[in-house]
């Protein structure tokens, strides 16, 4: 663990630069590389981050993990990744808002690259791109599979990890509740939108992240193109069996 693995707590709004926020469903594999890296990002803004871990039906040693960290924890009983994601919004204090998924880590300078693309004034917000840590010809073609018709509804768009100031998310009223897949990509849209009504770009980090392969490693690297019907279920976005299987579910994750 890092030396400067301890985040701040209870301490004054105007402290807070980032707020960071996590869902973790039965993460503790994951978490504490995710935290890890969150500590190392943190290292050049000290005692202005904060990391809010919203507890999602955790029945393993997330929330401990989480509290070694010193972060702000929540339960939340939703099967609803929008409502999970704003649930930790609603407690945030930072001037900055940036989520991250349990299963994903953020590369060492994605917090001053982020500061520095909402400084220039450019930048609505944006998302991240980066590496899952492991290829192979089947995540690819299944990666492709999705992205291509998720590009035709909505836009070119990056994901990944999202960033804005927290007014901005306030503005499009955060995640979409009624969305229960691809809310990633609604999500964005939006803020693109907003952007485009104050001559803002959205932006995309480039090398940010790098992300687990869990789903394939489970499912197989093949999946959606042995199984078309969960891209149909990602484009519909509202379909609670897939989301289910996709999401909250399988204990296998």
């Amino acid at each position: 663990m890092s030396e400067n693995k301890q985040f701040i707590k209870d301490v004054n709004e105007n402290d807070v630069k980032f707020s960071v926020i996590i869902p973790a469903h039965n993460e503790e594999k994951y978490i504490g590389g995710c935290l890890e890296s969150i500590a190392k990002a943190a290292q050049l803004y000290n005692n202005q981050v904060e990391v809010i871990v919203v507890l999602n039906r955790c029945t393993d040693k997330t929330e401990e993990i989480a509290k070694s960290y010193n972060c702000v924890t929540l339960i939340n009983e939703d099967k609803n990744l929008s409502k999970i994601r704003n649930a930790g919004a609603a407690l945030a204090k930072g001037k900055i808002l940036i989520t991250i998924d349990a299963d994903t880590r953020m590369s060492e300078h994605l917090l001053s690259e982020v500061e520095k693309h909402l400084a220039s004034n450019q930048y609505i917000g944006g998302g991240v791109n980066g590496n899952f840590e492991r290829v192979s010809l089947g995540i690819i073609v299944s990666t492709m599979l999705l992205i291509v018709p998720l590009l035709f509804k909505y836009g070119l768009i990056s994901v990944g990890i999202f960033w804005c100031y927290r007014k901005d998310f306030q503005a499009i009223n955060g995640f979409n509740e009624k969305m229960l897949m691809a809310e990633d990509a609604d999500f964005a849209k939006r803020l693109k939108q907003l952007g485009k009504t104050n001559g803002k770009k959205y932006g995309t980090i480039k090398k940010g992240m790098i992300t687990s392969c869990r789903r394939f490693d489970h499912y197989g690297d093949w999946i959606l193109l042995k199984r078309p019907s969960m891209i149909l279920a990602y484009l519909k976005g509202n379909n609670q069996k897939a989301a289910n299987e996709a999401y909250y579910d399988d204990q296998a994750r």
